[in-house]
C-alpha cells in the first residue's frame, strides 16, 4: 500500500494510505486521547446497536442507532475538529492535536462521560496513597473512584484532558452490580459506554455474548441474553483485557499485585510444575494435530505417555474452567497426545560432543530426564542401574493396572535411543565394585538419582510376624514377578497415601478376600488422590480413617490388628505429630496387614565419609536451587534430596539437575527443545451452545468384574470423539495476552543525567528513579531535590529515568506516594528500606 506524508503538531509523519489519522498518530508516538479506540480492536465509530440488552436479567429495549464515539480523539484540521479515528490520512495534511478547540472540544465530552461515572477521586487534592474507605471530604462510598483507581486508563485519560470545574457532579443511579459469575465481575455504574468490550466478543472472539443498544442518547451495554451462560459466554475474560474503568474486573485476587500477569490468567501453565505450554497443546488437540500438541508436552519433559497416566496435575486444581462448570481434563488430554502422536518415533538430530563426561546413578524418571537433556547437550551420559531393568519406580513401585509396562518401557527406550549408555546390574557402593568416590574420580560430573524406595519402617508389636509386609517391597515383589502367590485371605492396609491404595488394589488383584484400609488422617486429610480412594471404594474396600496401629495380633502367624483412635496427625505448627486416645481401641481380623506408611532412601552407597552428606528428614543435603550437594561437582535429586514426591516432581528435579550440570561443565543451561511449530494464534474462538454448562468428559474404565482380576490398566483413555470434546472446552485463557495494551498518555519523565539533574531547583520535594523499563525504583523527599538526585547520580546504578515534584511537606507527599505504591504492587520500590520511618 503506498505511504502518505503528513504533519502532526508540526512534526513530519509517514503512514499508509488508508489509514485513520489516529492510527497514524499512534503509529509516528504521538498520543491522541480516546477511550472507545484500541489497538486491538476495529473502529468502534460506526457499529450499530441491537434492539435490546439484559442487565441482571433486566431487559432493556432500545435502538439499533450507530455508535458515534467517545469524541475524545478529536484534532483540528484546516480550522475544523474532526475525530481522528474516523478521518483518513492524505498527503499534505497538516494535523493539530493540541489547539484551544481541540482541548476544549475534548473536556466538554469528558464532562459528558464523568456525569455517568464516579469521579469525586480525581478531583481530590489528597488521592495519591489513599484506600478509598476513610475519605477526608465526606464523598458518599458510591460516588468514590472503584479500587482500580491507581491502574485506571479514564484516570488517566482525564488527567491529561482536563477535567472542566463545571463538569456535573456524578449521580448514583443504582445500576446492577453483578458480583457472583464465575472469572469476572460486572458493574453497570462504571461502565462509560465506549463499547470495547462488545467489540472484542463480537468482532474479535466471535461470540457475541455482549451487546449495546442506545436509550435516551445513552449507549446501554449489557449480555445479548438473561445471563453469561444464557448469552453462551466463553469465559475468556477479553472483556475483562480492554475495559478501561472498573465496570469490568476479575475476581478479586486472580490477577493481584505481586504476581505475573500471565501466570494469573494462565494458571493451569504456572501450575505446571514442568512448565509445559498446556494451552498450547489443548490447543493443538482441538485442532486435530496431535504431532504437535505431543511435540509441545516434549519440549519439557521426556515422558509424556507415562506422565498421560499418573501426573497428579496440579494444573487442574487451578484450571479455570473449573470455576465455570469442571475443569479441563488437561492429564488424560496429555495421554491421549502421547498415543495419538508421532514425534517420539522420530530420529534425534545430532550434537556436538563437549568431551565432558556425566555419571547418573539410579534410572528413575529424575535421572533419567537428566540423562535425556544432558545428552542432547552434547554430554557423554552413563546411567548405574542396581536393578536389572532401567525405570526405578515406575517399574518397581507403580502397578502396571496404573500405567502399562509397555507404555513406560517405550519411552524408556526413546530416551536411551539418545546414545545414553545404561550399565544394569551396577550397585553403586563400598560394598560394591563400583564406589561413589571412583565415580567421582573417573566422571566430570555426577547425579544421583537413586530414589527412595525402601519401605519406611516402625516399631509396632507384632511386626516380624508371618503375614505382616511392608508396602513398598509388597509392590517391587509383585511388579518385578517376584510374588510367591501366597495366598492373602483377609487384607488391612495400613495408610492412607497413593501407595496404600495401590497396595490395596493389588491385593485385591492378588485374591485378597476382604479388604480394609486403615490410616491416621481422616476422611477429608487422607494423602491419596481422590479419584484413586474412590477406586479403593469401588472394588470394596472399607475405609477406617483417623484409626493407627497399635499391634499385631497373632497366633503364630497374623490373626488381625488392634488400632487406637487417632485425634490429630498434625500439631499446631504443621508437623507431623500425631495424638492419640487411648481409651478408643478396635480391632480386626485379618490374615494379611501390609503398612505403607511411608518410603525411605538406603544411603549405604555413599560410604562412610560421606554420611554428613545426610539431613536429619532423611534426605541428602543440597541447595535447593542448583541440586548441587556440598561436594563440587556431585548433584542430587528427586526423592533421594526431596523425601517422597511424584512423577512429575522426580523429572523436574531431573531437568533443573541437567541445567545445572551443563552450567558447571561451561555450558549455557538451556535445556528445553524447541519441537512444536510456531503458529498465529487466531483470536476468533465462535459461538457454541451450551459452551459453559459443559463438563467433563467421563473416562472410560475397565469393568469392575474384569478389574478385580487384571493388571490391566484401570483407565482406557479417550477416543477422538471424547479427546475433541473435552480440548473444545478449553476457556483458551492465554488468547488474552495477546491483546495489545492501549497507548497511554505520555509521562513527564526526564532521563537521568547531570544534564537534566543540573535543571532541578534546590527546593524541598520529592523524586522517583525508574530503571530501563521505566519501572520504578525509589521514591524518597528530599530537603534539596537536586542535591539528593546529584548523590542519587552515583549511588543508583540502574536509575536510567526520573521525575520530581517539588512540595514543602515532602514528608507527607512521599508517604502518600508509597502508599500509592504499595496499593498498586503489593510492595514497597526495591529502592525504598522497610525499616523507613513514613508512616
Amino acid at each position: 500500500m503506498s505511504q502518505v506524508a503528513l504533519t502532526i503538531d508540526g512534526a513530519q509523519v509517514t503512514a499508509r494510505s488508508g489509514v485513520s489519522l489516529l492510527e497514524a498518530a499512534r503509529n509516528a508516538g504521538v498520543y491522541i486521547p480516546g477511550l472507545c479506540s484500541h489497538p486491538s480492536l476495529p473502529l468502534a465509530r460506526g457499529k450499530a446497536g441491537i434492539p435490546a440488552v439484559w442487565r441482571d436479567g433486566q431487559t432493556i429495549q432500545g435502538s439499533t442507532a450507530e455508535f458515534s464515539g467517545c469524541g475524545l480523539c478529536s484534532v483540528e484540521l484546516d480550522g475544523n475538529v474532526v475525530p481522528a479515528c474516523s478521518t483518513p490520512v492524505q498527503e499534505g495534511l497538516r494535523v493539530q492535536s493540541a489547539s484551544s478547540e481541540v482541548k476544549a472540544k475534548r473536556q466538554d465530552r469528558l464532562a459528558e462521560i464523568l456525569a455517568d461515572h464516579p469521579h469525586a477521586c480525581l478531583l481530590c487534592p489528597n488521592r495519591e496513597g489513599c484506600d478509598r474507605i476513610a475519605c477526608s471530604f465526606n464523598v458518599p462510598v458510591p460516588e468514590r473512584c472503584c479500587t482500580k483507581f491507581a491502574n485506571c486508563e479514564l484516570r488517566k485519560v482525564a488527567d491529561y484532558v482536563g477535567i472542566k470545574p463545571d463538569t456535573p457532579r456524578f449521580v448514583f443511579r443504582d445500576l446492577p452490580n453483578i458480583q457472583d459469575d464465575p472469572l469476572f465481575m460486572r458493574n453497570y455504574n462504571l461502565c462509560i459506554g465506549c463499547t470495547r468490550c462488545v467489540r472484542v466478543c463480537s468482532d474479535i472472539r466471535g461470540v457475541e455474548a455482549l451487546g449495546f443498544t442506545i436509550t435516551d442518547g445513552r449507549v446501554v451495554v449489557g449480555t445479548t441474553a438473561p445471563s453469561l451462560p444464557e448469552s453462551e459466554c466463553k469465559f475468556c475474560t477479553a472483556c475483562v483485557e480492554v475495559c478501561p474503568t472498573g465496570a469490568l474486573m476479575d475476581r478479586p485476587g486472580d490477577v493481584a499485585a505481586g504476581i505475573a500477569k500471565d501466570q494469573a490468567i494462565v494458571p493451569c501453565r504456572a501450575g505446571c510444575p514442568a512448565g509445559i505450554d498446556i494451552p498450547r497443546y489443548v490447543r493443538f488437540i482441538a485442532q486435530e494435530k496431535y504431532d504437535e500438541a505431543l511435540a509441545v508436552i516434549r519440549e519439557k519433559v521426556p515422558f509424556p505417555a507415562v506422565l498421560g497416566y499418573v501426573c497428579f496435575h496440579p494444573c487442574e486444581s487451578v484450571c479455570r474452567r473449573g470455576r465455570v462448570s469442571e475443569p479441563v481434563s488437561i492429564c488424560r488430554l496429555k495421554r491421549f497426545a502421547a498415543e495419538h502422536g508421532t514425534l517420539q518415533d522420530r530420529a534425534a538430530p545430532p550434537v556436538a560432543k563437549t568431551g565432558k563426561s556425566v555419571a547418573i546413578v539410579g534410572s528413575g524418571p529424575a535421572g533419567l530426564t537428566a540423562a535425556y537433556y544432558l545428552q542432547n547437550k552434547g554430554h557423554s551420559v552413563t546411567v548405574f542401574e542396581a536393578a536389572a531393568e532401567p525405570g526405578g519406580m515406575l517399574v518397581q513401585g507403580i502397578p502396571q493396572f496404573r500405567v502399562p509396562r509397555e507404555v513406560v518401557r517405550r519411552e524408556i527406550d526413546t530416551i536411551l535411543a539418545r546414545g545414553i549408555e545404561l550399565r544394569a546390574n551396577t550397585p553403586v557402593g563400598p560394598a560394591a565394585d563400583l564406589s561413589l568416590a571412583k565415580l567421582q574420580q573417573e566422571y566430570d560430573a555426577v547425579f544421583l538419582a537413586v530414589g527412595a524406595p525402601m519401605s519406611k519402617k516402625i516399631r509396632l508389636e507384632g511386626s516380624e510376624t508371618a503375614g505382616v509386609l511392608w508396602g513398598l517391597d509388597f509392590l517391587r515383589e509383585v511388579n518385578l514377578g517376584l510374588w510367591p502367590g501366597t495366598s492373602l485371605g483377609r487384607v488391612v492396609v495400613i495408610g492412607g497415601g497413593n501407595v496404600a491404595m495401590d497396595v490395596a488394589l493389588t491385593a485385591r488383584r492378588l485374591g485378597a478376600t476382604e479388604l480394609q484400609v486403615a490410616c491416621l488422617e481422616s476422611r477429608a486429610e487422607m494423602p491419596a488422590f481422590e479419584s484413586e480412594i474412590a477406586q479403593v471404594c469401588e472394588e470394596g474396600a472399607v475405609l477406617h480413617p483417623s484409626w493407627g496401629p497399635k499391634r499385631i495380633l497373632a497366633n503364630g502367624k497374623v490373626t488381625g490388628i488392634e488400632l487406637v483412635r487417632c485425634t490429630r496427625v498434625f500439631d499446631e505448627s504443621g508437623r507431623f505429630n500425631p495424638s492419640f486416645d487411648p481409651s478408643a481401641i478396635s480391632a480386626i481380623e485379618a490374615d494379611t496387614v501390609i503398612l505403607a506408611i511411608g518410603q525411605s532412601t538406603d544411603f549405604s552407597f555413599l560410604g562412610d565419609g560421606a554420611r554428613t552428606l545426610i539431613t536429619e528428614r532423611g534426605t541428602l543435603r543440597v541447595d535447593q536451587a542448583t541440586l548441587a550437594t556440598p561436594v563440587a561437582g556431585l548433584l542430587a535429586g528427586g526423592e533421594v534430596a526431596s523425601g517422597p514426591s511424584s512423577v512429575i516432581q522426580a523429572i523436574v528435579a531431573g531437568r533443573k539437575a541437567a541445567a545445572s550440570i551443563d552450567r558447571y561443565l561451561g555450558g549455557d543451561g538451556v535445556i528445553d527443545e524447541a519441537l512444536a511449530p510456531v503458529q498465529e494464534n487466531d483470536p476468533r474462538i465462535g459461538r457454541d451452545q451450551n459452551f459453559a454448562s459443559r463438563g467433563r468428559e467421563q473416562m472410560p474404565c475397565l469393568p469392575l468384574a474384569e478389574r478385580q482380576t487384571s493388571f490391566d490398566a484401570i483407565e482406557l483413555g479417550f477416543d477422538e470423539a471424547a479427546a475433541l470434546r473435552e480440548a473444545r472446552r478449553c476457556l483458551r485463557c492465554d488468547l488474552r495476552l495477546q491483546i495489545g495494551a492501549p497507548m497511554m498518555p505520555p509521562e513527564s519523565w526526564l532521563e537521568f543525567d547531570r544534564e537534566h539533574v543540573a535543571t532541578v531547583s534546590s527546593s524541598e520535594g520529592v523524586y522517583q528513579l525508574l530503571d530501563a523499563e521505566k519501572q520504578i525504583l525509589r521514591i524518597a523527599g528530599a530537603v534539596n531535590l537536586r542535591d539528593a538526585l546529584e548523590e542519587q547520580l552515583s549511588s543508583s546504578p540502574k536509575a536510567r529515568y526520573f521525575i520530581y515534584e517539588e512540595a514543602s511537606m515532602y514528608t507527607q507527599r512521599e508517604s502518600e506516594l508509597l502508599q500509592h505504591f504499595l496499593q498498586q504492587y503489593g510492595r514497597l520500590p526495591a529502592g525504598n528500606d522497610l525499616g523507613d520511618d513514613l508512616f
